[in-house]
């Protein structure tokens, strides 16, 4: 009987010591990463980045399409730096921010699907190899 409680004292050791899985950490919302992140420029203009809300600003964006302008946007265009200088963004998330400062200006741009995603890595993929 000692040993088998030495073998079960062993075994509850051993699981409450092993590190728990933590849960999975969902991705930031559009709204959260334009907040802490997209702001510091979008919200004033600072280097001509469109601000937020300016439909005659986003309106040729818009134009250019999703998957375009959020994948020149990941890898960095003009002023900007890639990911907007957050590099710990996921595309997702960086995706849901640009779709959200688009629809704040008149677009009808959806948080991305993983076709979608599909699409914006992939066009980051060129945008990339013409740097």
């Amino acid at each position: 009987m000692r040993g088998a409680l030495g073998v079960a004292a062993a075994l509850v050791a051993a699981s409450t010591s092993a590190p728990a899985q933590a849960p999975a950490q969902a991705a930031k919302t559009g709204q959260a990463v334009y907040q802490q992140t997209c702001a510091v420029c979008h919200a004033t203009g600072v280097a001509d980045a469109p601000k937020f809300g300016d439909v005659a600003q986003w309106k040729p964006l818009i134009e250019e399409g999703q998957a375009h302008v959020t994948a020149h946007g990941w890898v960095g265009v003009r002023a900007m730096p890639p990911r907007g200088g957050d590099s710990s963004l996921s595309l997702e998330e960086f995706a849901r921010a640009v779709a959200y400062m688009a629809r704040a200006a008149g677009a009808d741009w959806r948080d991305p699907d993983p076709a979608l995603l599909t699409r914006i890595a992939n066009e980051a993929s060129e945008a990339e190899k013409k740097r």
